[in-house]
């Protein structure tokens, strides 16, 4: 490891001589290995069918609002254009994620650029960033997670160019990161108010740090308004989200489950790139590039004690690592012919590795034994035949007490469920009581009998009892699976028919909300 050590040091003093702007050009090969990222994961953009996620974002998408109770805007901005575009398609929704994760590729292969790094280099770290588990976990699935993954690669970008150039005039252009990025998911704004604190506080201030600095985060704060502006609206509602998602998934218990799950952001052969990376940048000499270093270090600490479970909350930042890691240990690697070889030979194993755990690789059936690892693909089955569960109960109601009937979700999927999957079978749109559904109401006020659905034991323990509180006769009607046997949330959930309301439905309403 010594000889790796040395190789970072010399890609170091090979970095400081850049600083008159002399850089390597763009390697064409980067935009090649982005054309492959995109072209699999639209391949596999069909297979199985919707994630639970997604399903939300489609009735986000109808319901369109300056913000929601868990994430910002744009992303369902998206989903609306999909759904003007290509309708109800699972393909078409997949296609911001999958062009957002090529995007990512190319900018980890110009963050190496940036860094310092030749074409090889850039090359490997366009390698590393395509393979990246949660790259391509989020690249398959449209809810926030590529964007934000791509976002903070960029505001890292350009962070690079700062500090290798000294152009303070690119401040503007990272705060219209921030802010864009904000609006897809509120992570992008904690980045980039930790990058702004390590540079107003430490060395970094001396040199780069000046008007342009601050109004690159007026125009971040700028952008952000609207956000603000619903969320003021209704009570912080992300506020209290955050504090429900810190209590499931934070914790002292799941500490050990965020250092871990580390080592699954870029692919296990690559965490030899991303380590000498923060090598690389804490000893670059470079007091901006050591702030990505001090402001990954404090993030790792605040999400480790805050939301531990949550491991790909960082996921974006290692794109900038693995980019600096590949500049750093570039001479190591060419130096022996075998150590290239070895890298680029585990990390296809690895690759394919964990591309048959995050992407739908397996026939449906073989989707079980990765649930533990990874629920992505274990989300996207059984969602027709819980719709077709739902309008057996639904139709079997005489048509005089339907008149009278709204069908209820307990989860966000359930209900997005049955308002996409259901729009041409005949049944009404549902009413739902998790996160941003409670507050487009409880359907008809008026209405004497619920069809309620509910996920699992597991995720919602009890819930016949607490449909009791609120109806005096409660019966389960159906119970829910997927025919691939997979124990995802869904399985073992139950369809209720309530009646007899104690209190008029319109009245309960404000009782059934859950932020989760």
């Amino acid at each position: 490891m010594t000889d790796a050590v040395d190789a970072v040091d010399a890609g170091r003093a090979e970095g400081a001589g850049e600083a008159a702007g002399r850089i390597a050009a763009p390697d064409r090969r980067v935009f090649a290995v982005a054309g492959v990222v995109f072209a699999v994961l639209m391949a596999l953009s069909s297979r199985y069918g919707f994630h639970r996620d997604e399903l939300y974002f489609l009735d986000c998408a109808r319901h369109l609002r300056a913000s929601y109770v868990d994430q910002p805007a744009l992303a369902p901005l998206l989903a609306r254009g999909s759904l003007s575009l290509f309708g109800v398609s699972a393909a078409g929704l997949r296609l911001w994620p999958a062009l957002a994760s090529a995007g990512t590729v190319i900018v980890g292969g110009l963050t190496a650029r940036e860094f310092g790094g030749a074409r090889r280099a850039q090359l490997l770290a366009a390698v590393a960033t395509g393979t990246m588990p949660v790259l391509l976990g989020s690249g398959h699935i449209a809810n926030t997670t590529s964007y934000e993954v791509l976002a903070w690669a960029a505001i890292a970008l350009v962070v690079a160019r700062i500090g290798r150039t000294g152009d303070t005039r690119w401040w503007l252009a990272v705060g219209a990161l921030v802010g864009v990025g904000s609006e897809f998911n509120h992570l992008a704004a904690i980045f980039g108010t930790v990058l702004l604190a390590t540079a107003l506080l430490g060395p970094a201030r001396r040199t780069t740090a000046d008007r342009r600095l601050l109004a690159g985060a007026a125009i971040a704060v700028l952008l952000v308004l609207p956000d603000l502006w619903w969320q003021a609206r209704h009570g912080w509602a992300m506020v209290a989200m955050t504090q429900a998602l810190n209590g499931e998934h934070g914790g002292a218990i799941n500490i050990i489950t965020w250092i871990v799950g580390q080592l699954g952001m870029s692919c296990l052969a690559m965490t030899v790139l991303w380590v000498a990376g923060l090598r690389f940048l804490w000893r670059s000499g470079r007091p901006l590039w050591r702030c990505l270093v001090t402001s990954y270090a404090v993030l790792f600490v605040l999400f480790a004690v805050t939301t531990g479970a949550q491991v790909y909350y960082l996921g974006g930042l290692y794109v900038c690592l693995l980019a600096a890691g590949a500049v750093g240990l570039d001479g190591w690697l060419h130096s022996r012919p075998g150590r290239l070889r070895g890298l680029l030979t585990a990390t296809a194993v690895s690759a394919a590795v964990s591309a048959v755990v995050v992407l739908p690789v397996l026939p449906p059936s073989e989707v079980a034994w990765t649930y533990g690892t990874s629920a992505i693909s274990g989300e996207t089955l059984g969602w027709p035949q819980l719709v077709g569960t739902v309008r057996q109960v639904w139709t079997g109601l005489p048509a005089g007490q339907r008149a009278d009937a709204v069908i209820f979700a307990a989860d966000y999927s359930e209900a997005g469920a049955v308002d996409e999957l259901g729009r041409g079978a005949g049944l009404p749109t549902a009413a739902g009581a998790q996160n941003t559904d409670w507050w487009w109401g409880p359907g008809n006020p008026h209405a004497t009998t619920v069809v309620a659905i509910a996920p699992g034991p597991d995720y919602a323990p009890g819930y016949a009892a607490q449909l009791r509180r609120y109806f005096r006769h409660v019966r389960v009607a159906a119970t829910l699976s997927n025919p691939d046997g997979v124990h995802n949330i869904e399985w073992g959930g139950h369809v209720y028919v309530c009646t007899g309301p104690r209190h008029p439905w319109g009245t309960m309403w404000p009782e059934l909300r859950d932020y989760s």
